[in-house]
């Protein structure tokens, strides 16, 4: 019996032998690309955004989602609700994530510099749209000519007004780019005209309900108001109730950035004018600029966008 069951044992161990050292080459191989197969890659763009509690940056986005679904991007969107200290937090995030490129719609240009120097310093390009960042330098710059934009809009309430009376102009957020170049623009734009007095120049901060309110208050005191230019389409939108509430007639209302409802107050006759940014192409354009730096291709430094005047 002993002699019997060595062998067959001796010749079973044997056969696994062989066994196993047919099946470790062949599950080796079957892990491995194939030759010539390049190794998957994964391209990633975070988008950090100042708001989607307004419209336009809502449709900056589309824009983006649509351009990285055709470039075969991954998008990563993080809003920070008008938040400085949440978008620096955000930004640190898309950091940790090693995005390739971060797409930067600054809630407060300053605020920014240091979280993009963080993202260069980390390899990571950083693209600026619509809002430059102030203090720290970025691959390149998306944007309307906001300081156009805001003679544009003064040169045609000047022409809506007779060159002559009282205006306002709502001011955007304190720090933002959009809000200090918008305004430059619309005061080189009122120089040398005696006879236009602004009578008040207040901060909105961009938001519809702040615009009702700010206005409300101006109105107050000054209801011989004849025009408005407010720094985006919400604040003018919020200043038109106010001015409806109020019962004040005849009050030339401008706008910037033409979003729907703006459009919309132009074609009601409620509007006067609203300034044509393209926030959808802003975004387009920010996800082909961030391909081709994953693409390793050189940009523009500043790409501008451009601007329309829809009026009645």
């Amino acid at each position: 019996m002993k002699r019997f069951l060595s062998p067959l044992l001796i010749a079973l161990f044997a056969a696994g032998l062989v066994a196993c050292s047919k099946q470790g080459p062949d599950t080796q191989a079957a892990s491995e690309p194939a030759a010539g197969t390049p190794a998957a890659t994964s391209t990633s763009v975070g988008l950090a955004i100042s708001t989607l509690n307004n419209p336009f940056f809502v449709t900056l986005k589309e824009g983006a989602e649509a351009e990285a679904k055709a470039q075969g991007v991954t998008l990563i969107t993080v809003d920070a609700q008008n938040d400085a200290a949440k978008q620096i937090a955000n930004i640190e995030d898309l950091i940790q994530k090693k995005v390739s490129v971060i797409l930067i719609n600054p809630a407060d240009s300053d605020a920014v510099a240091g979280v993009v120097k963080q993202a260069t310093d980390a390899g990571i390009k950083v693209v600026s749209l619509d809002r430059s960042v102030n203090g720290a330098e970025v691959t390149s710059h998306i944007a309307s000519d906001n300081k156009a934009g805001g003679k544009m809009a003064a040169e045609f309430l000047l022409e809506k007004i007779g060159g002559k009376g009282n205006i306002v102009e709502l001011e955007g957020i304190p720090g933002s780019s959009a809000a200090r170049e918008r305004g430059e623009g619309f005061n080189s734009g009122l120089t040398g005209k005696t006879d236009v007095k602004v009578v008040a120049k207040q901060p909105a901060d961009f938001d519809r309900a702040k615009g009702l309110s700010v206005m409300e208050n101006i109105l107050q005191g000054n209801k011989n108001v004849v025009g408005v230019f407010a720094h985006n389409d919400e604040m003018a939108l919020g200043a038109l109730k106010a001015i409806e509430a109020a019962g004040v007639k005849n009050v030339v209302v401008v706008g910037f950035d033409a979003t729907t409802d703006a459009v919309a107050a132009v074609k009601e006759g409620k509007m006067a004018a609203t300034v044509q940014q393209k926030p959808d192409l802003i975004g387009k354009m920010g996800v082909e600029t961030a391909k081709k730096l994953i693409d390793g291709q050189t940009v523009e430094k500043n790409i501008p966008v451009p601007l329309d005047l829809v009026k009645q």
